[in-house]
């Protein structure tokens, strides 16, 4: 073998364990299954009927529980939740098999049909507890410390 083969070989070298210690010791910006590896992120936004402001106290503190328990059983990640009077904020992480509109769908029919149970008066306030319409936001690498940051100011405005 000459020298500069043994020197490429080196450097790999090198390189590999420098890439290796990185990857190591920083957190992973993706998830991986045994058939992908991705990382896909949500931003989204659903609001009462009327936009009634009836998301307060009692009731916010409870749906965040129903929120995280539910995805919790979809297997998302809630990374960021805001609840306003009269909308939640989420920033989820989610697989790559689970489109947004059932993600939503799950969360805000789960949350609604236990809230209007636990809390008699969203059932003689409004018809349906949320809406039918949410904003969705995919959400890449570069804008994710914005948008935690966007949802977390939420409440100081």
């Amino acid at each position: 073998m000459n020298a500069s083969l043994k020197y490429f070989f080196v450097i790999k070298s090198i390189n590999i364990l420098i890439y290796n210690c990185h990857m190591n010791t920083t957190p992973k910006r993706w998830t991986t299954s045994n058939k992908a590896v991705y990382n896909i992120g949500y931003h989204i936004i659903f609001c009462p009927k009327y936009r009634r402001k009836v998301l307060s106290d009692a009731i916010s503190k409870r749906l965040k529980e129903l929120l995280i328990q539910k995805a919790n059983e979809l297997d998302i990640h809630i990374e960021t939740m805001e609840i306003m009077p009269d909308h939640v904020h989420l920033f989820i992480k989610s697989n790559p098999v689970d489109s947004p509109h059932f993600i939503v769908q799950q969360l805000k029919g789960y949350s609604s049909n236990i809230l209007r149970k636990e809390f008699k008066e969203l059932k003689s306030k409004l018809p349906t507890l949320w809406t039918r319409s949410y904003y969705v936001e995919s959400v890449g690498h570069i804008s994710e410390e914005t948008i935690k940051q966007y949802i977390s100011n939420q409440k100081n405005k």
